[in-house]
């Protein structure tokens, strides 16, 4: 019975392991590794009672394989939450491509990986707003109920994994438009407007004033997008959250 629960415990912190290593915003690599150790071990404590029964025969080949399925089980959940808050560092990503912010990375500490300006400051902005709205709560209830209707000896639904993703992405395309959109829509117009200065007045060499125009549009008018920001965030946590209770089999 004690050897059962440990094992059921170990099984789902392997799960849980693996869940944080890549969903936001637990992938941050500003968590320590032993913090996200003890966080996957004390997800999986109160499900104790639940996946003692799931454990499997005790041998090696047996317990191997479970916990391989599990580190599937766990990736699986967590790149359907990331595909689609990706949402937001790909506004950030089109808003620096219209701009020309391109020519310049910065290190983003949080995915510990060059970013572009915008991109950082758009997932920063929706790290906080998701710790200020307690949306990291919906998360990690979205992904507790999988310990109850994906169970440890329980495999995912390939049909329904791929079609959530294919969904999945098809959103996070749909999110980014919606949040840089208006001003990817006023900095073509920019572009229009020092073409056609450029055709009546040669000599004024209008492409040199292009990116400081864009530049001053870009960082003058960055509070149209941050106020759909919030919107788009809820609806990106609900939709990931529905995800992740639909692929364990929850509904």
């Amino acid at each position: 019975m004690v050897t059962a629960e440990f094992l059921a415990v170990m099984l789902g912190a392997v799960r849980a392991g693996a869940w944080m290593l890549i969903c936001p915003p637990f992938n941050s690599g500003l968590i320590p590794r032993r913090i996200k150790v003890l966080l996957s071990i004390g997800l999986a404590l109160p499900m104790a009672p639940h996946l003692r029964g799931t454990v499997p025969a005790l041998d090696t080949s047996g317990l191997i394989a479970t916990a391989a399925l599990q580190v599937f089980v766990g990736a699986a959940l967590g790149f359907i939450t990331l595909l689609l808050f990706a949402a937001v560092q790909a506004a950030g990503d089109l808003l620096d491509m219209a701009s020309g912010f391109t020519l310049a990375t910065v290190y983003d500490p949080v995915s510990a990986n060059p970013s572009s300006i915008f991109g950082r400051f758009y997932n920063l902005v929706a790290i906080t707003l998701l710790f200020a709205g307690d949306g990291h709560q919906m998360i990690l209830r979205g992904f507790m109920q999988s310990y109850r209707t994906l169970p440890l000896n329980v495999s995912l639904d390939g049909e329904t994994l791929s079609r959530l993703m294919l969904r999945g992405a098809g959103e996070m395309f749909l999110a980014a438009v919606q949040i840089a959109g208006p001003l990817v829509a006023v900095l073509f117009l920019a572009d229009v407007a020092l073409g056609l200065l450029n055709r009546v007045a040669p000599a004024l060499n209008a492409f040199q004033l292009g990116f400081p125009v864009k530049i001053f549009l870009v960082v003058s008018l960055a509070a149209v997008a941050i106020v759909s920001l919030p919107t788009i965030l809820d609806s990106l946590v609900d939709h990931a959250v529905t995800g992740v209770v639909r692929i364990s089999g929850g509904g």
